[in-house]
């Protein structure tokens, strides 16, 4: 009996801009990134894009975050959801540290920001809390 080997998949030339965002986690589900595309919060060199926009390699695609801009530059293009660690060939982020601070800033104060009478925070929230204001090198 001959066991024969499935050719190699290729690497997509173009990919839906929903599925990109999707796959390099900007989002959690693709059903998110397809909101922002939709909402008008994703732009693709300058243009705002629909989730259906096809993008490739060297395209900018900047995402308003609520409050702060991220920008990132497509590198290899993909279309499946890779772990955290193995972004590095698909993704340059070329946000200003100005914009990166002001998110982390952003971060910072919604997670201070409780209603009046909610009480105490809960374990996850002072783990949240504990880890944003938390030093580089702190452990």
């Amino acid at each position: 009996m001959s066991t024969a080997h499935a050719p190699t998949p290729a690497a997509p030339i173009e990919v839906r801009l929903d599925k990109w965002l999707w796959c390099v986690r900007v989002y959690k589900t693709r059903a998110q990134a397809t909101e922002a595309c939709r909402g008008g919060k994703v732009t693709v060199d300058g243009q705002h894009a629909r989730p259906a926009r096809e993008v490739r390699t060297g395209q900018t695609v900047t995402i308003n975050l609520g409050g702060w801009t991220r920008t990132l530059r497509i590198g290899q293009v993909l279309d499946h959801r890779v772990a955290h660690a193995e972004l590095a060939p698909y993704l340059e982020d070329i946000t200003a540290p100005e914009e990166r601070e002001r998110g982390r800033e952003r971060q910072v104060q919604n997670l201070l920001a409780r209603p009046h009478g909610e009480g105490r925070p809960t374990k996850r929230e002072r783990r949240a809390i504990d880890q944003a204001f938390r030093g580089p090198y702190d452990y």
